[in-house]
C-alpha cells in the first residue's frame, strides 16, 4: 500500500513538474481560425468549425457581429439575458468525439462572469482623472429596436479549467483525429409578444418577429505552442490531460409548489458551480417565487439551506453584482461537490409558486471529470 501511494504521489508530482515546464516555456497563442458571414435564414443555422491541429488547447473565443431590425412597425425589446442568448447551443467534441461541452449561450456568458468575478466583457466606472473607463464598445445590443441596429457579443468557451490549472486541456498536435466546435444560432432569436422570452434575444411588441439580416462569426483559438520537447517528445501534464472540463445544461419541469424539488448531480464528477434560472411560465421574478435552496447529501444532511435573497447576497460577494432577474448562481470552487467520493448529491429547490406545467428550472453545470470514468458513468446529461 505504501509503495502504491508513493507511486501515485510520483505521478502527480510528475504532472506538476510537466505543467510548470509548459507554463514557463510555451508561447501563449491567439489565432483566428474561422470567419463567416451569414445573411439568409440565419436563426437556426448550425455552424461547424474544425479546430486547428496544433498545440495545447486552452480556450476558444467567439465574436459575433449582427444586424437586426423590426419586421414591420413593431418595437423589439431586449430580453433579460439579451445577446447571451444568440446561441441556443454550444457544443465542443474532443479528439475522441467525447462531448465535453453542450450548453447554452446564457450559461457560457454567466460562467465567464463567474470565472472572472466580474461581468464578462464589461468596464467599470471610476473616479480617476485619467479617462479610463468604458471607451470601447466591446459588447453591445440596443435596448429597443425600431429600425435596423447593429450589435456585438463575445463568448468564451473554456477547454482547460484555467490558464494555470490545465486540467481539461487538449493536446491537438495529432494527425489522426479532429476536434470540433458547433454553434447553433438561436431559432427563437426574436419571439412574439405573449411568448416566453427567457431564452430569446429580443421580444416583439406584436405578433411580428424581428429580422436578423446579417450575422458574422469570428473564432479565435487560444493554445500553448512550442511545448518543451526533450529527446523529441513533448513534455505534457498527463494527469491534467486525463480530465475533461465539462459544461452542460438541462431543464427540470413537473415542479411542485411548497415542496422540495430535487435536482441530482451526475456521478463521477467534481462540480465547481451550478446556475439556475426559474422560468415561472414565462415570468422571471426577483426571488419572490422561491422559498429556499438547499444542497443535500445522500444522508439527507443539508450542507446549506438558504432563501433566495441570501443566495443573491452570496452571489454579490462573489461577482459584486447580480445576475439577470430570476437567475441564481451557486459556487462550489472552494469545496467542489465531489460525486466521485460522495454519490447521490442533490440540490433541492422549494418554489413558493408554480404557475403552470410550463414552469421550469433551466440549469447549467460546470464540472471536472476523469476521462476513464465519465465515458462509463450514467448521467442526466447523456454523456
Amino acid at each position: 500500500m505504501a509503495a502504491q501511494q508513493a507511486q501515485q504521489m510520483s505521478v502527480y508530482d510528475q504532472n506538476q513538474l510537466a505543467r510548470q515546464a509548459v507554463l514557463q516555456n510555451a508561447i501563449d497563442v491567439w489565432q483566428q481560425i474561422f470567419q463567416q458571414t451569414y445573411n439568409t435564414n440565419i436563426p437556426g443555422t448550425t455552424i461547424n468549425v474544425p479546430l486547428k491541429q496544433v498545440g495545447l488547447l486552452k480556450r476558444l473565443l467567439v465574436r459575433v457581429d449582427f444586424s437586426f431590425a423590426q419586421g414591420a412597425a413593431e418595437t423589439q425589446t431586449l430580453t433579460k439575458w439579451g445577446p447571451a442568448n444568440i446561441f441556443s447551443q454550444i457544443v465542443f467534441n474532443d479528439l475522441s468525439n467525447l462531448t465535453r461541452i453542450q450548453t447554452s449561450g446564457w450559461h457560457m456568458h454567466g460562467l465567464a462572469t463567474a470565472r472572472r468575478q466580474m461581468a464578462f466583457g464589461a468596464a467599470f466606472t471610476n473616479d480617476s482623472p485619467i479617462q479610463m473607463g468604458s471607451n470601447f464598445v466591446v459588447i453591445k445590443a440596443p435596448a429597443s429596436v425600431t429600425t435596423i441596429q447593429t450589435g456585438r457579443m463575445f463568448f468564451e468557451i473554456p477547454i482547460s479549467y484555467g490558464d494555470y490549472d490545465l486540467r481539461g486541456a487538449v493536446w491537438l498536435n495529432v494527425v489522426n483525429a479532429t476536434a470540433q466546435l458547433q454553434l447553433v444560432v438561436n431559432p427563437a432569436f426574436s419571439v412574439a409578444t405573449g411568448t416566453d422570452a427567457t431564452l430569446a434575444v429580443y421580444q416583439s411588441s406584436t405578433a411580428q418577429i424581428g429580422v436578423l439580416s446579417v450575422l458574422t462569426v469570428t473564432i479565435y483559438q487560444n493554445y500553448l505552442d512550442q511545448i518543451p520537447m526533450p529527446n523529441g517528445k513533448p513534455v505534457l501534464p498527463m494527469v491534467d490531460l486525463s480530465y475533461a472540463y465539462m459544461l452542460n445544461n438541462t431543464a427540470a419541469a413537473g415542479l411542485v409548489a411548497n415542496q422540495d424539488n430535487p435536482i441530482p448531480f451526475a456521478n463521477y464528477r467534481q462540480f465547481m458551480s451550478m446556475f439556475l434560472i426559474y422560468d415561472n411560465a414565462g415570468v422571471l421574478n426577483a426571488g419572490t417565487d422561491i422559498n429556499s435552496f438547499a444542497l443535500q447529501a445522500a444522508n439527507s444532511l443539508n450542507l446549506f439551506k438558504i432563501d433566495p435573497f441570501t443566495a443573491s447576497l452570496l452571489t454579490r460577494e462573489y461577482i459584486s453584482d447580480d445576475f439577470p432577474i430570476g437567475s441564481y448562481y451557486f459556487d462550489f470552487r472552494k469545496r467542489p461537490v465531489n460525486t466521485i467520493q460522495y454519490g447521490n448529491m442533490q440540490v433541492t429547490v422549494n418554489p413558493s409558486t408554480v404557475t403552470s406545467a410550463a414552469s421550469t428550472f433551466l440549469l447549467g453545470y460546470e464540472a471536472l471529470a476523469a476521462l476513464n470514468q465519465v465515458t462509463n458513468a450514467g448521467s442526466l446529461f447523456g454523456t
